[in-house]
């Protein structure tokens, strides 16, 4: 792990945008049990970890993809994020709904963009990469030559890996799970004997039980 992904995974845990609580997990939106929930939309609140993170997008996109001819955001959890990034890099910034809008001009990507421009999308969080790829096909179909997709975090799920392989779309995240249990453990926000919950249940989180009562929590970006 670099310097960057361990100092984003701290500010993460510091600010409760990541919260891990084996003993009592929560429940996603997708009725998954989990004992990690993440909020990327903390950050907001938080100059100074949205200074870093906004710099380490920003960082990211120059040395994976120079400077696009325009950046993505997804949304909703993306779009600050995205807006940030293009003011740095100083290029046009446009979102890509979930869906299309039921009126209107019924668009699904909003803002200025030009078919065989170059873009980056951001994203805040990418679980098995579904809804981010949703927004990656929109922008290649309005004719954009998407060069790949940077999140804030990822959980690593094979699935994921999977579907941006089949999708033939790169994806690079400022910090993953791996470092944040790693700093977790360091910082001592868990105990020892923790890590091996998380780590079972990363390999297979669609059936994985724990006999706690759990938390709800809903939220599209788990």
């Amino acid at each position: 792990m670099d310097d960057v992904e361990k100092l984003i995974a701290k500010e993460l845990l510091q600010i409760n945008a990541i919260k891990l609580n084996p003993a009592n997990p929560f429940t996603w939106a997708s009725g998954w049990k989990s004992p990690i929930y993440c909020d990327n939309r903390k950050i907001l609140s938080y100059p100074k970890t949205r200074d870093i993170v906004k710099k380490a997008f920003a960082d990211m996109v120059k040395k994976e993809f120079g400077v696009p001819d325009v950046i993505a955001g997804v949304a909703t959890g993306a779009i600050a994020h995205g807006v940030l990034v293009a003011e740095i890099l100083d290029i046009p910034f446009v979102y890509v709904r979930a869906s299309s809008k039921k009126h209107g001009l019924t668009n699904m990507i909003e803002g200025v963009l030009e078919a065989k421009q170059t873009v980056v999308v951001i994203e805040d969080l990418v679980s098995t990469g579904g809804s981010s790829l949703k927004a990656v096909e929109a922008l290649r179909e309005a004719g954009a030559n998407v060069l790949g997709m940077l999140a804030i975090f990822s959980y690593g799920f094979a699935v994921a890996d999977d579907n941006f392989l089949k999708a033939k779309c790169s994806l690079k995240t400022l910090t993953n799970y791996h470092t944040l249990i790693d700093i977790a453990a360091d910082t001592k926000y868990i105990e020892s004997d923790e890590i091996q919950t998380l780590e079972k249940w990363r390999q297979d989180p669609e059936n994985w039980h724990f006999g706690a009562t759990s938390t709800s929590h809903s939220s599209h970006a788990q």
